[in-house]
């Protein structure tokens, strides 16, 4: 019998996107999966020309296509419940100023108070993770609380009153 390609894509794209639209809820997704399907039934238009109903077969394709969308959906969603992100209060001003205090130290020492304090790392393990010895580690971290006591001390009652 033989159909015409253009005519059949001139007839009915618009037809079946709506259809394809109506589903999705989503135009651009429609038009994109039926443009897809049309592609398909290009390539393969030798055998499909000879249909009865060619647009029958694109159709299928663009339902079908459409289907495994709404499944990618599905995962996807699913994925995102499995790994939400988890808000976190933000952090209180003892923290900030931790922190702030933290950042003026020099990166090693800063790094063996993290991984003592904050990982509960041993002086042992920080000295063989940093390739130090455990004098060194000592070293810096006696220099550190020194440093940080400095910039984190508790304000004094003379302080408080005059706030």
């Amino acid at each position: 019998m033989g159909h015409d390609f253009d005519e059949l894509y001139a007839a009915h794209f618009t037809s079946v996107t709506t259809q394809l639209y109506a589903y999705l809820g989503d135009r651009q997704e429609a038009q994109d999966v039926t443009q897809e399907a049309f592609c398909r039934a290009l390539v393969r238009w030798k055998d499909i020309c000879a249909y009865d109903d060619p647009v029958a077969w694109v159709r299928r394709v663009a339902w079908n296509l459409a289907t495994s969308h709404f499944r990618r959906l599905k995962v996807a969603a699913a994925f995102r419940r499995r790994h939400r992100e988890e808000h976190v209060a933000e952090p209180g001003p003892d923290r900030v100023a931790l922190f702030a205090a933290l950042r003026t130290l020099p990166p090693q020492p800063r790094q063996a108070v993290v991984l003592h304090y904050l990982a509960d790392q041993s002086v042992a393990d920080i000295a063989e993770s940093m390739q130090v010895s455990t004098g060194t580690v000592k070293s810096w971290l006696h220099r550190a609380r020194t440093a940080l006591a400095g910039q984190l001390s508790a304000p004094t009652a003379e302080e408080v009153r005059n706030a």
